[in-house]
This record gives structure tokens, C-alpha cells and sequence, in this order.
């Protein structure tokens, strides 16, 4: 009975020691080679299925999306609800029977979430649909990983090539910018859809507006005349590029019990040493988010995004790889060394 206990308390404390739990490393999805090189051509085919069909099925990927960003709002919510409900509330789940059981911070983060999007639904507001969008942004950030920087190359350079046909060549074939009709183009609100199908008079729900899609964020021009857009996907794509090298930046920082990079070549100077691969590649995101408005401020037309983006974080993240002597090893697996370390980051 002693030896049970003993191992009892050495499971319980090696469960809740860990960085982020079980459960929370059970849901992450890693991304690996053959889906980095599948995933434009999958994001390919729903594109066109929005352009042809977009009638059809507007209504169901309105509320298909509504779902999503509730559940992903709600995500992004729950740390601050958590931090609420602290000092009210105890810890214990709440039990709504086949539906499971949930916290007071879970369904106050629940809530809210669904109250946001009711009030985008009624009133179709810039700034709600942003707010859904950035939930959208965080929650794919969170639960999906790069595992190498090969896999990072082959998605990158994949939707790199899908964002550039689609924006720029698309037109020539299909008589029209696909990528700027779907990502400009209303759905109907699921509102006024349903209070014509079951007649409910011309006054219920046929006020409500014609909803933008959370697709994407948007920015009003100064003087309200336009606005800017950009794709979630050109954030979620370069920021899970950022969770890589971030954690690599911690990872063998631990390895090494010293700075980042102080394993490196002897040629190298200290100060390039000092330099993490993670604010390499952020002022890389930035300088081509610049260079991606410059360019649509110039030529006054829609500009892919991934185009500035991919060089600019991907170039200069190689480059410190290669000069660091670190290329070969973030290359493939580069979190698999003889010194097993669980400890690395997870962003």
C-alpha cells in the first residue's frame, strides 16, 4: 500500500508540474510535411467554392464562422475571466450534465463571447467583427505548432505562391480578382434569412445589416472613405512561424545554460550572438507589413500580403541560422537532442 501511494503522489506530481497540462498538449495539432504542401491547395479549392458558390452557401458559412469565433473569443477571454472570478469564486466545475462541466471563469468567458457576437450580428460594427477575428488569430496560434523549420519553409512558400496567383493572376482566368471578391464580398444575415423564411413580417429582422466575414481585419482610411484589409491568414501563418522560433530561442537557451546562440561559431561577433531568432523575425514581420501597405498605397490596388511577408521574415531567420551554425539542427526535429528537455517554452 505504501509503494501505491508513493506512486500515486509521484503521478499526481508530475501531472500538475508540467508547463501546460495533458490536456492542453493532447489538443495542439502539429503540422507536418505533407499538410504544409496540402494546405494551399485545400485553401485553393474552399476559395473557389465561395466564388462559385458563394449564394448557395452564405448563410451556413456565416454561421459556421459565428461558432467559431465564439468559441475562439471565449478562448481569448478566459485568462481575464479567470483573473475576475479569482477572488469570488471557487475552482470548482459546474456540472450542465451531457454538455460537461465547466468553471465560473468558463462560462463568464462563454458568455461574453456570445454577447460580442450577437451584438456584430445586429449591428455588423468594424470594430466587433476585428475583435473576432484577432480571437481567431490566437485561438489557431495556440493549439497549432511548427515542428521545424523545413515544414515552416513548405508552408510559407506554399501560401506564398497561393496568395500571389489568386491576387494577381486569378483575374486572367476566372475574369475576376477572386481573393478580393470573396474577401470583400457580404453575406446575408442569418437574421433576415430567417425572418423571411418563416414570414414573420417586413419589419422583424429586415433591418439588420449585411455582415463583413471575420475573415480578415480591417482598418478605416483617415478620412472613413475605405478601408484596409488583411487576412488572418497573413498573421496566423508568420505568427506560428514566430511560436517556432521562439520556443527554439528557450529551448536552447535551456540546453545550453546560457545565452541564446553561445554555442556558436567563433567567427560569429557576440552581438549577433546576443540577437534571438524571435525579434530577428519579428522586426522582419514588421518591416514586411510595412513594405505590403507601402506597395498597396502605391499602386492603389490589393497587394498579397505574403508576398513582402515570407521573404522578409523567412530571408533574414535562414541567414541567422546559417551564420549561427544552427541551420542544420533547426532544419529538422530541432527539438529531439541527446539532452531530453521538456522544459522549452510553449507559446
Amino acid at each position: 500500500m505504501d509503494f501505491e501511494n508513493q506512486d500515486k503522489e509521484k503521478d499526481n506530481s508530475s501531472s500538475t508540474g508540467s508547463f501546460n497540462g495533458n490536456s492542453t498538449n493532447n489538443s495542439i495539432q502539429t503540422i507536418d510535411s505533407t499538410q504544409a504542401l496540402f494546405l494551399p491547395i485545400g485553401a485553393s479549392v474552399s476559395l473557389l467554392v465561395m466564388f462559385f458558390f458563394f449564394d448557395s452557401v452564405q448563410v451556413v458559412f456565416t454561421i459556421c464562422t459565428a461558432v467559431l469565433a465564439t468559441i475562439a473569443f471565449a478562448f481569448l477571454l478566459l485568462p481575464m475571466c479567470q483573473y475576475l472570478t479569482r477572488p469570488c469564486s471557487p475552482q470548482n466545475k459546474i456540472s450542465f450534465g451531457c454538455c460537461g462541466r465547466f468553471t465560473a471563469a468558463e462560462l463568464l468567458s462563454f458568455s461574453l463571447s456570445v454577447m460580442l457576437v450577437l451584438i456584430w450580428v445586429l449591428t455588423g460594427h468594424w470594430l466587433l467583427m476585428d475583435a473576432l477575428a484577432m480571437g481567431l488569430c490566437v485561438a489557431m496560434i495556440a493549439f497549432v505548432r511548427l515542428p521545424s523549420l523545413k515544414v515552416s519553409c513548405l508552408l510559407l512558400s506554399g501560401l506564398l505562391i497561393y496568395d500571389v496567383f489568386w491576387v494577381f493572376f486569378s483575374a486572367y482566368i476566372f475574369n475576376s480578382n477572386v481573393m478580393v471578391k470573396v474577401a470583400t464580398q457580404p453575406a446575408d444575415n442569418p437574421l433576415d434569412v430567417l425572418s423571411r423564411k418563416l414570414h414573420l413580417g417586413p419589419n422583424v429582422g429586415r433591418d439588420v445589416p449585411r455582415l463583413s466575414l471575420p475573415g480578415k481585419l480591417v482598418f478605416p482610411s483617415s478620412t472613413g472613405s475605405h478601408f484596409s484589409m488583411l487576412g488572418i491568414g497573413d498573421i496566423v501563418m508568420p505568427g506560428l512561424l514566430l511560436c517556432f522560433v521562439l520556443r527554439y530561442d528557450n529551448y536552447k537557451k535551456q540546453a545550453n545554460g546560457d545565452s541564446c546562440g553561445a554555442s556558436g561559431p567563433a567567427n560569429i561577433s557576440g552581438r549577433m550572438q546576443k540577437v534571438s531568432y524571435f525579434h530577428c523575425t519579428l522586426i522582419g514581420y514588421f518591416v514586411g507589413l510595412l513594405t505590403a501597405t507601402v506597395a498597396s498605397r502605391i499602386h492603389r490596388a490589393a497587394q498579397p500580403a505574403l508576398l513582402y511577408l515570407v521573404p522578409f521574415t523567412l530571408l533574414p531567420l535562414l541567414t541567422m541560422a546559417y551564420l549561427k551554425g544552427d541551420l542544420r539542427r533547426m532544419w529538422s526535429e530541432p527539438f529531439h537532442s541527446k539532452s531530453s528537455s521538456s522544459r522549452f517554452l510553449e507559446v
